[in-house]
C-alpha cells in the first residue's frame, strides 16, 4: 500500500512539472494570427509579412477563378477558428457573405484590400504588402515593428525581380509586337510593354460575331500572340490564333497556378517565360 502511494505521489510531482511547459507549448501555438485568405496572391503575401507570427490558409486553387469557387465544410470549419479572413473585394467573391455566416465565428474579422487591377505587376504586388502589413498590424499591434520589418523586405525583393524581368524584356523589342489577351491579362501586358489590339472577357463572350472581330483586329495589326487568362479556361483564345496562324498561350494570375510556381517571384518568371519562349521563331 505504501509503495503504490509514494508512486502515486511521485506521478503527481512529475506531472506537475510538466503542466507549465505543456502550458507554455499551448499558448505559444495559439499566439499566433489565424488567417484564412481567398487566393493564393494574399497568402504568399501574408506569409511574407507575417512570418512565423501567423497561420494562413488559402481557401481557393490557385489554378481556379475566385468565382468559381464552391464552399466545403471543411472550409467552414476552417473559418470558424480564424481571427481574419482577408478577401480580395473583387466583384466575384459573391460566396463570401454565406460563408462568413456559416462560420458563425464572432471574433471573426473580414477585411477586404480593395486594389484593383492585376497584382502580379510589381506596384501593384507592393500595394497590396502595404495593404496586408497594415491589416496584420491593425489585428496584432504587438508585432507592429515584425510586420513592417517583413514588408519592407519583402517590397525590396519585388522591386529587384521587376528590373531583372525588365531587363529580360528589353532586350525581345516588346514594344514593337502586338498581341490580343483575356482582359484579365491585359494590364500586366501593358505594364511587360506590347501593344494590346484587342481584349476579350470570359469564354461564354466569345461569340462567332466576337471572334470574327477580334480576328479582323488581329489581322489589321498584325498580331503575333493570343494571351489567354488560365484561370478563365486554358486555350480560351485557341480559334482566334488558329484563324491567325499564330501561337496561343495561357498566364496565370495567381502564384501557384502552374506546377513550382507558388511564389510571386516563380509565378511572374513563369509568366515570362512562356511569353518570351512563345516569340521565339
Amino acid at each position: 500500500m505504501r509503495k503504490f502511494n509514494l508512486f502515486a505521489i511521485s506521478f503527481l510531482l512529475l506531472s506537475l512539472l510538466f503542466i507549465p511547459v505543456l502550458g507554455g507549448c499551448s499558448t505559444q501555438a495559439s499566439s499566433k494570427l489565424k488567417v484564412v485568405t481567398g487566393s493564393s496572391l494574399l497568402t504568399y503575401i501574408v506569409q511574407q509579412v507575417g512570418g512565423d507570427k501567423v497561420e494562413v490558409t488559402n481557401l481557393i486553387p490557385p489554378a481556379q477563378h475566385p468565382g468559381d469557387f464552391n464552399i466545403k465544410p471543411g472550409d467552414i470549419q476552417t473559418l470558424s477558428g480564424a481571427n481574419l479572413f482577408i478577401l480580395h473585394g473583387w466583384p466575384g467573391e459573391k460566396y463570401a457573405d454565406k460563408f462568413v455566416a456559416s462560420a458563425n465565428n464572432p471574433n471573426l474579422a473580414v477585411v477586404k484590400a480593395g486594389i484593383d487591377g492585376n497584382w502580379m505587376i510589381p506596384s501593384l504586388q507592393m500595394a497590396a504588402v502595404e495593404k496586408v502589413a497594415s491589416i496584420l498590424i491593425q489585428a496584432d499591434s504587438n508585432n507592429t515593428s515584425f510586420y513592417q520589418n517583413l514588408a519592407k523586405g519583402y517590397k525590396a525583393r519585388i522591386s529587384s525581380k521587376e528590373s531583372e524581368i525588365k531587363s529580360r524584356l528589353a532586350k525581345s523589342n516588346i514594344s514593337q509586337i502586338s498581341v490580343i489577351a483575356s482582359i484579365r491579362q491585359a494590364d500586366f501586358l501593358k505594364w511587360a510593354g506590347f501593344k494590346i489590339a484587342g481584349t476579350y472577357d470570359s469564354p461564354d463572350s466569345l461569340t462567332p460575331q466576337t471572334v470574327k472581330e477580334l480576328v479582323d483586329k488581329g489581322k489589321s495589326a498584325r498580331v503575333s500572340l493570343i494571351i489567354n487568362n488560365l484561370q478563365d479556361s486554358a486555350d480560351a483564345g485557341k480559334g482566334i490564333a488558329e484563324e491567325l496562324g499564330i501561337k496561343s498561350i495561357n498566364l496565370s494570375n495567381f502564384p501557384g497556378g502552374y506546377e513550382d510556381t507558388g511564389t510571386w517571384e516563380k509565378a511572374i518568371d513563369k509568366n515570362v517565360d512562356l511569353l518570351l519562349e512563345s516569340l521565339q521563331k
